[in-house]
């Protein structure tokens, strides 16, 4: 034996060690998912509680931290819980929604494993069934940067999670009951600020520090005017992008997009209004907070500080104002700019317009005519136990057809694995809409008001435009994003408008490679739950 070359034994004890050394932290939550009474607007009713708490508890993270979180599901119905903005790198099988996740049985459990890969940022979890939305179950996510991987602006003195959103009085099975009959909903109620009704949420602060504030739309349908009296707000970073660093005096925020605004404690002593208000709606809802300096004298006064109400011009150049800041450093060493989105070719031009119509007397919504109905077995399952009569790959078409009726159909999209693709959202209605892709982020390359053509590429941002996972389409107007299909899986683009998503405004993009490696994609998780025609092979 040479005894200049280490035994196979000391080998594999090396590489154990080194193993061990590099994998990244794991970070363990036991939530127990109940129905309680909560009363944030004044009558009591039904909402959903994890660990007893409305909304649930915060995840703190690290880039590349390991997730363990197991959920017991104490409802009396089947639930789900989904992590918009995580982007589940190579699993879909963690992602939490029907398409690829049975649901937790009444009285069962299920633990997910997931990994908050290459990412920084502010998210929020939320429950994806049978409208439970409406009821409940969300919660912030904050991942940190690694501590040696620098943040563009000095440390905040706290680290406030501020989830906001419309809010309805009645509970989550009487609006199901009220779409699966064909009507709409109704108006909301209110607006809620960490699901506390007007003032009952109190942020307090020390004189001259500076804090960041992680803001996240978890409402049903509601754009929604964050701003905080006296006070001007620096824009640094917009799910999981860090951002050039305008200040604003309010900033709009759409249905499940998240953001962080860095606020300065530099006024007189005092409390004053944090108010957030319902925009391109008549009548106009509000909802408030209070901004509490710890030496304050004077409780909060006088009325609510006035935002945007109507102006879509407003608020379609605030969008455009949002950008990548290049100069700082992202999730990993290099920094986020050294990718040059603008110069890659793209491959494939997919066009998205929302539609509604009525079907079966029942009113609607389709993406590109198509309608999208739930299968009897998810679909992630299905593809992975090549199941037949599940899905029909190509059900539905990358553009909108001509006038035709709308159809029901378990709508499933191609990708290729490692294509670079222009999506346009078209809005032809007179609302707002926000889209949302799991497992990705998109660059927005350009947004306006009337048709989009091919020659509204001439006008696109190839340089900064920011990169998220959830994207407004102002009315009448059209969303242009470059999206790289780097991320192998069966994955919901839908609306974030909750009712039209219910009622079938969402299709599932599978991006495939037929490698099967798991360095493409992870194995099916050893505890995954079987359900429907996936169920016999539990055995």
């Amino acid at each position: 034996m040479d005894a200049t070359k280490p035994s196979l034994a000391i080998l594999c004890c090396l590489i154990s060690v080194i193993s061990v050394v590099s994998e990244s932290p794991y970070r363990f939550f036991n939530w127990n998912v109940t129905f309680g009474n909560i009363s944030p607007l004044g009558p009591p009713q039904q909402g959903i509680l994890i660990n007893g708490m409305f909304p649930g508890p915060d995840i703190y993270a690290v880039t590349n931290d390991n997730l363990i979180i197991n959920v017991y599901n104490s409802l009396n119905e089947p639930f789900l819980i989904s992590w918009n903005g995580v982007q589940q790198r190579k699993n879909s099988w963690e992602d939490g929604v029907y398409g690829t996740n049975c649901p937790i049985p009444p009285g069962a459990n299920f633990t997910y494993k997931l990994q908050v890969k290459d990412q920084i940022g502010s998210f929020f979890y939320f429950p994806s069934l049978a409208f439970h939305k409406a009821a409940g179950g969300f919660g912030g996510i904050r991942v940190l940067s690694r501590p040696l991987i620098p943040v563009p602006f000095p440390p905040p003195a706290d680290d406030f999670t501020v989830l906001i959103g419309d809010w309805f009085m009645k509970n989550h099975t009487d609006l199901k009951a009220i779409l699966d009959s064909g009507n709409n909903l109704p108006s909301a109620n209110g607006v809620l600020v960490n699901g506390r009704g007007p003032g009952d949420s109190i942020f307090t602060v020390e004189p001259g520090k500076t804090y960041r504030l992680r803001i996240s739309n978890v409402g049903l349908q509601s754009t929604l005017n964050f701003r905080i009296q006296g006070h001007k707000m620096k824009l640094v970073e917009v799910e999981g992008i860090h951002t050039i660093q305008n200040v604003y005096s309010s900033l709009d925020v759409h249905v499940g997009q998240s953001m962080s605004v860095l606020v300065t404690a530099d006024r007189p002593p005092r409390d004053y209004h944090i108010a957030v208000s319902t925009r391109f709606l008549n009548p106009i809802l509000s909802g408030s907070a209070i901004l509490h300096y710890s030496n304050s004298r004077e409780t909060v006064s006088g009325p609510l500080p006035i935002g945007q109400r109507y102006r879509i011009d407003w608020s379609l150049n605030q969008a455009r104002s949002i950008r990548t800041n290049l100069t700082a450093s992202g999730p990993r060493p290099n920094p986020q700019g050294s990718y040059h989105y603008g110069s890659i070719n793209v491959t494939r031009t997919i066009r998205i317009a929302n539609s509604k119509s009525t079907v079966n007397g029942k009113e609607r919504y389709a993406v590109n005519g198509v309608s999208f109905v739930d299968a009897d077995t998810p679909l992630k399952l299905a593809d992975y136990f090549n199941i037949s009569g599940v899905f029909r790959v190509g059900s539905i078409p990358d553009a909108p057809p001509a006038a035709s009726p709308v159809r029901l159909d378990t709508a499933v999209m191609h990708g290729d694995y490692h294509a670079f693709v222009e999506i346009v959202f078209e809005n032809t209605e007179y609302v707002v809409q926000s889209w949302h892709l799991d497992g990705y982020n998109s660059f927005v390359v350009g947004m306006d008001l009337g048709k989009w053509s091919p020659a509204s590429r001439k006008g696109y941002n190839l340089v900064d435009a920011i990169s998220r996972c959830t994207v407004q389409v102002y009315p009448q107007g059209w969303t242009a994003v470059y999206v790289s299909l780097d991320n192998v899986g069966m994955w919901n683009l839908r609306s974030e408008i909750w009712q039209r998503r219910y009622l079938g405004q969402q299709f599932y993009l599978r991006v495939y490679t037929p490698s099967h490696s798991y360095r493409d994609e992870l194995p099916i998780p050893a505890n995954a739950l079987l359900c429907g025609r996936a169920k016999p092979l539990l055995l």
